[in-house]
């Protein structure tokens, strides 16, 4: 459980006192501690002194006793009516009081804090009372009293900005004074990178320092020496480093030394952007050997393919749009999912079962919504739909109260909320955002881990009694849920589950994409007040610093939209035939799921496996024969179905048979002296069919040796052609895709083919590639200029048109379940397209433009400028083996259907033949 787990690092973190920066105020800082007596009951026999510190905070003055039993004194500094020490003059008079280093601080109220060492709502002594404090070391007291004056002054002026001011300018003087004590370096031999002022972010609750990075180790020093002397992060250890957003200001940065985790080991606060880059700057050069940076794009491909769970899936969006545990009023986000609490049995295959997620909570039910819908379109601008948002701090703490009660404390000012309206009831909350007037709040991920905690009341709270006399203990669960376990391993189920896997990307539009702001937004009933909105406001430009803080202490206590990752349609996941989406039980497939037997496999499976098992070796490759047989670089690779003959292409102008059996150049055949560009061979290998840069098609009969006739079909160089049920697709540089019936001439009982043009696919410029999908009804062809266009072949129309590369595309091709398209270019990238949305959704660099490649929609095998054969992994986005090869760039590549055997052709005018050792 993301919350509990900060909360136990927390507790790692500071020591065991009772104390934590929960009992400040909201935006309060806690500056410095002093041992101290509380001395109570002066001048009378049962005159008592309690042992704690004393805490000068920036809006009170906090004393801890030491006794547990004893409760915590906060005096707020607003009401204090007077703060001094006894006059010198008072130390000789016999007739005073006296008492060397007492404070005396009189008050109209205090909270009493954590009495017989009980968490619960604070208790309230209002009166005039005095307060004395007598501090170890009596020097100290001008200094401190001093100090508190000033703060106190700052507590009584009239407006919140002015209040703000003067305390960020005692705290800034403070900070300014003091730089980080380099005696706390890990190591002598340490180089120091750059020393800045920033504040440690937790939530709610901010503590402000220095920031100190070296060669080695990330530091930060408390100003105050809380919760310890200095926090330090080993560099090697960090893994992901985020730039973040912190009450609308680009000020924050947020530190992983794990790669899933959802709390970070340190979230700083800078003061300025400059600082903030600065410090992101080194650490990211730190890591650029080491660690390869994930993008929306890269995790959605990982997602889609299977690879990561929906559970996982959102909390790497939530990562990405600045959400975080450490900031409440950035929480992650997560959906409700279930719709069905009433039923004794919760049943994952009927859709009824199930929350629509193409809408927004405000949106579920249909009569609200026309309510709010009326007051929209009567609302002057700025319109909104919704009043409150789906997540805010007050949201988060409402779920997590049984195990966060100090931070519902921290918010509410030391109380819970009214009985009634805390967290009692699943199936109730559920109504209330279904029904109710202003909740229209989502789930937190605790609701789809593994830690039921936050549905207990283990620390016996006591939260109140609801107004049928029942108090408030553990969340009330639906019938179908045998205890807080089972509930949250059905949610979890629910979670993963098909009708979910199926529309979780149609809640992500919502929330994430590009349904979150601007028309579709309207459209989908998804606006909510404009303030939550990343850009709303700019506060740089609001001078008034009362405004200011006003506007943002109602920001952040409204809550905040998450930044926008996606602007277009976020495609669907690619639904596995017989593959749970379960992330605990992810090998569990029932028998009834499956139309194979338990004791036998099908030949499709075992074809399956082989494949799968011929990619899982790709990076083994090993050169089994190679041959030099043209006088240029070869174009094209074609292979009879036996494997036995090899057909190739080459700039020299020739098609070549080269039977792999005896290891000798069978035929040489020239159709004019223009190079040819690729050749493909004929289901029956009776025929072999060529594209020239003379603006031809050559038939080349197998069987008879000789040209048996030629298409005559474009107007400049045929580049690329293929081949499906009768059909020939040709690209040329004349700008065009044309698609050809072709009857052979065996067919047909006569000597020449027949050829009927069916289609043409007009591009603006010249086309280099194009590949059918396994299905042939897609094609996709990739120009000269960098342009992706994917067409439907059975209708000849053009379904998405990219600007992908700068300059040529080199190759492209559909992924086997034809969800994807890679293709690479003359810029050296990898592109990723989703073929149902036509969304770029990943990019990958390489030092070196890659002419070609296979690819089984994971893991690709490219040949490269340089000769070398790359294997890539796309979904962690690098290379993880490089094979060498030919000398000069590879040009071409072939592999059989089981992807066991391997041939390429380059520059160095050779044939190599690969295989994967297994």
């Amino acid at each position: 459980m993301a919350f509990t787990r900060k909360r136990r690092q927390e507790q790692q973190l500071y020591s065991k006192e009772r104390f934590s920066l929960l009992l400040l105020n909201l935006e309060e800082y806690y500056f410095e501690q002093h041992t101290a007596n509380h001395i109570i009951n002066r001048d009378c026999r049962d005159e008592r002194k309690i042992r704690g510190s004393l805490k000068i905070c920036s809006k009170s003055i906090i004393f801890e006793p030491d006794e547990k039993i004893q409760p915590i004194i906060k005096i707020p500094l607003r009401d204090c009516i007077s703060i001094e020490a006894p006059e010198d003059n008072e130390t000789n008079n016999p007739f005073t009081w006296y008492t060397p280093g007492v404070i005396s601080v009189v008050s109209n109220q205090a909270f009493l804090i954590k009495e017989q060492n009980i968490i619960a709502p604070y208790k309230t002594e209002r009166g005039k009372t005095e307060y004395l404090f007598q501090l170890d070391v009596a020097g100290k007291v001008d200094d401190v009293v001093q100090t508190l004056l000033q703060l106190n002054r700052a507590s009584h002026l009239d407006k919140l900005g002015d209040q703000a001011a003067m305390i960020t300018a005692i705290l800034q003087s403070r900070l300014a004074r003091t730089s980080f004590d380099k005696n706390r370096f890990q190591n002598v031999s340490e180089t120091l990178h750059m020393e800045c002022e920033a504040e440690m972010v937790t939530p709610l609750v901010t503590n402000p320092g220095h920031v100190c990075i070296t060669d080695a180790n990330l530091y930060f020093q408390p100003l105050n020496g809380y919760p310890k002397p200095v926090v330090h992060i080993m560099m090697h250890n960090v893994r992901r480093i985020y730039k973040r957003r912190h009450g609308l200001m680009p000020l924050g940065l947020e530190v992983f030394c794990t790669e899933n985790d959802l709390c970070s080991d340190i979230y700083l606060k800078f003061y300025n952007s400059q600082d903030r880059d600065e410090l992101y700057f080194y650490i990211a050069t730190y890591l650029e050997n080491h660690i390869t940076e994930q993008t929306a794009e890269s995790y959605m491909l990982q997602w889609q393919r299977g690879h990561i769970s929906n559970y996982q899936y959102l909390l790497h969006l939530n990562n990405l749009a600045d959400r975080s545990c450490n900031d409440l009023s950035q929480y992650p986000v997560f959906p409700w999912i279930i719709a069905d609490y009433s039923s004794s049995e919760l049943d994952l295959t009927k859709p009824e079962t199930f929350r629509d997620l193409s809408k927004p909570v405000g949106a579920l039910n249909k009569e609200r919504l026309e309510r709010l819908l009326t007051r929209y379109r009567e609302m002057p601008e700025p319109k909104f739909m919704y009043g409150s948002h789906y997540s805010s701090p007050g949201y988060v703490l409402f779920y997590l109260v049984r195990v966060a009660p100090e931070y519902m404390l921290c918010l509410q000012n030391g109380k819970f909320d009214h009985a009634d309206r805390t967290f009692n009831s699943i199936a109730e909350t559920w109504k209330n955002c279904l029904d109710g007037a202003t909740d229209f709040k989502e789930l937190i991920p605790e609701f789809y881990e593994n830690d039921s905690s936050f549905l207990v009341n283990s620390l016996k709270l006591d939260l109140g009694k609801r107004q049928g006399g029942k108090m408030v203990e553990h969340v009330e669960l639906p019938s179908w849920a045998l205890d807080p376990d089972d509930f949250l391993q059905k949610s979890q189920n629910a979670l993963e589950s098909q009708y979910v896997s199926e529309h979780l990307h149609e809640w992500i539009d919502l929330v994430f994409g590009y349904k979150q702001k601007g028309s579709e937004a309207i459209t989908a009933h998804n606006v909510f007040h404009p303030l939550t909105y990343e850009g709303g406001v700019d506060l740089n430009s609001i001078m008034d610093p009362n405004e200011k803080v006003a506007l943002l202490t109602q920001i952040l206590e409204f809550g905040q939209t998450p930044k926008q990752l996606f602007t277009t349609p976020h495609p669907r996941r690619i639904i596995p035939k017989f593959k749970s989406l379960s992330r605990t039980s992810s090998h569990n497939v029932s028998i009834a799921e499956s139309p194979v037997s338990p004791n036998e496999e099908s030949f499709e499976d075992l074809t399956e496996e082989s494949i799968t098992l011929a990619w899982n070796n790709i990076a083994k490759l090993k050169l089994d024969e190679q041959y030099k047989i043209h006088k240029e670089e070869i174009t094209g690779i074609a292979v009879s179905c036996n494997g036995s003959s090899v057909f190739t292409t080459s700039q020299d102008s020739t098609l070549k048979m080269f039977s792999k059996e005896s290891k000798t150049l069978q035929r040489s055949v020239s159709f004019s002296n223009m190079a040819l560009s690729s050749c493909l061979i004929l289901p029956g290998d009776t025929t072999v069919i060529s594209s020239s840069w003379d603006n031809h098609i050559y038939f080349y009969s197998v069987a008879f040796g000789r040209r048996q006739d030629t298409l005559m079909g474009h107007d400049d160089a045929v580049s690329k052609i293929c081949w499906h049920d009768n059909r020939l697709y040709s690209a040329s540089w004349d700008s065009t895709v044309k698609v050809w019936h072709c009857v052979p001439a065996e067919v047909l009982g006569t000597k020449r083919h027949h050829f009927e043009l069916l289609a043409e696919l007009e591009h603006d410029v010249s086309v280099n590639t194009i590949h059918l999908n396994a299905a042939n009804a897609m094609l996709v062809s990739g120009t000269k200029e960098g342009t992706i266009s994917i067409w439907d072949v059975t209708t000849a129309t053009m379904l998405h048109q990219l600007s992908c590369h700068s300059g040529t595309v080199y190759d492209a091709a559909f992924s086997p379940d034809s969800r994807h398209l890679l293709s690479t270019g003359e810029d050296g990238c990898f592109k990723v397209i989703d073929v149902q949305t036509g969304m770029l959704i990943s990019s990958m660099a390489s030092e070196q433009p890659q002419r070609c490649f296979k690819w089984d929609g994971h893991t690709i095998l490219s040949g490269s400028q340089s000769g070398e054969l790359l294997v890539w992994d796309l979904l962690a986005g690098k290379f993880i083996e490089r094979i060498k090869g030919h000398t000069g760039a590879v040009t071409c590549m072939w592999m059989n259907e089981q992807c066991s055997s391997i041939i390429t052709g380059g520059e160095d005018k050779q044939i190599m033949f690969w295989k994967p050792q297994y």
